[in-house]
Formats: C-alpha cells, structure tokens, sequence
C-alpha cells in the first residue's frame, strides 16, 4: 500500500470528569495540534461508551479516577477494543495497570505540551503501521500482509470469519481455518459488503454460505460446513432486510 494511504489525522475522544480536565485537554488540541480531531467529550464512562459506539474513535484520552466507574472500568466494557488509549492523571501509582490495559501512554496532569507531542507522534506511528499491515481488497481476492511477505485468500472461498482476541479466524470452504493476526474490525473494513455480513461482535458470515436462519434461543444461523453462529438480536432486523433484499436482487 502506497504512503498516499498513510492517515495523519487522529480522530479523538476525551473522558475525564472534570470540565476543567476535559476543556483544558480540548483547548491544547485545537491550539497546537492540527492533526487531533477531537470528536466528543465525555464526563463518565457511561458517556464514553456511548461516544465511541457512535463515532469509533481512533484514541481515547481517559481518565483513571472518575466517580462509580474508573478508567479501568470503562475499557473493561469492550471485549475487542478497536480504539488505543491515552491515560490522562494526576496520579503516577497507575502506572504498571495501565501497561497491563495495553495503554499507547500515561500523561501526568498538567499536561506537558512537549510530552503530548511525542505521545501523538507515537500515536500516528501505530495507526500507520496498522494501516499499512490491515487486509485489502483487491478484485476478487482479500490479500493479508504477513512478515516475510503476504497471504491471499479468494473472496468466494471464506465461509465465514471469527474474533479470537486480537486475532481473526479465517474459515474456508476447504475446510481448512486461518489464524491471522488482524483483528475482525481490519477484516470488515476491507471485505465486500455486498457479499459478508457482521451478525455479531465476534462473527462475520459470507451471505454465499448461508444456509439457515432460525429465531430459536435467541437467534442464529447455520452455514454450509454445518457451523451454527449466533446472531445478535440488535442485528436481526438489518440481517433479515439484507436477506429479503439480496433475494429480490436475483
């Protein structure tokens, strides 16, 4: 992938219950660094769950001691989280469990404006790197970046593809099943959406393979290799209108 591909623009959200804590971090961004978008602000981790649900923010700027729910709490919420964080505190002792919760970094409060600089400079170098490592597609064949080269997997022959932490499980009408190192939000990005459906956080189906769908417990759906798959119920009603709309495509 060419470097016109390459994102310079961090799209943000920043969690802290303090007004004071949210604007001042909101005002530095918009004074001294361009390349911050800063998409919404947020006063608790309720409020930021329901930021990054609706906007799917590159980072979050969080902080760690808020009232009911912590930091901590709030990226205990996603199970395969598709965003890096930033911790932003007055207090130095979290250190070692915000390297176990897999923050990119830990300001201390105030804020340095030169440490702030090597944070983002720290923050673009991963998101490009994952840029340039993310599944394409190209014409009829969804080519994987691999260390010493690249994979390619014809689009026809995924059954379906399955979350595995940070991995994704690819499953052929081979029957044979690849574990790649990307998650299923690379995977989703870069499939044909005409083809594959997300039903479930964990779950993308290829629409070819599809060969039951039934309400029973909750909801679920058979596909040709005999694998049954959940099916969340808030994706029922856009699933069953994709399948009504592919049938009277034919």
């Amino acid at each position: 992938m060419s470097s016109s591909n390459l994102n310079n623009i961090l799209r943000a959200i920043i969690v802290d219950d303090e007004l004071h804590g949210r604007e001042n971090l909101k005002n530095i961004f918009e004074k001294y660094f361009t390349e911050v978008e800063v998409l919404g602000l947020a006063d608790s981790v309720t409020g930021a769950k329901r930021l990054v649900m609706q906007y799917s923010p590159d980072v979050v700027f969080l902080d760690i001691n808020m009232p009911v729910l912590d930091g901590f709490d709030f990226l205990d919420e996603f199970e395969n989280r598709n965003f890096m964080v930033v911790f932003v505190s007055a207090h130095s002792e979290y250190g070692i469990n915000a390297v176990k919760a897999g923050a990119v970094d830990y300001l201390l409060k105030p804020v340095s404006i030169k440490e702030l600089k090597q944070t983002i400079k720290k923050l673009l170098q991963i998101q490009n790197k994952k840029i340039k490592e993310a599944p394409f597609f190209e014409k009829d064949k969804l080519v994987i970046p691999a260390v010493h080269g690249f994979n390619v997997i014809i689009i026809d022959d995924i059954i379906r593809l399955e979350a595995a932490g940070s991995y994704t499980s690819v499953f052929l009408a081979s029957g044979k099943n690849i574990l790649v190192s990307r998650t299923l939000k690379d995977f989703e990005d870069a499939i044909p959406k005409e083809k594959f459906f997300r039903i479930h956080k964990s779950h993308i189906i290829s629409l070819k393979y599809l060969k039951e769908f039934s309400n029973i417990d909750g909801g679920f759906v058979i596909m040709a290799d005999g694998s049954k798959v959940e099916i969340s119920r808030r994706k029922t009603p856009e699933f069953i209108l994709k399948i009504k709309s592919a049938i009277n495509a034919v």
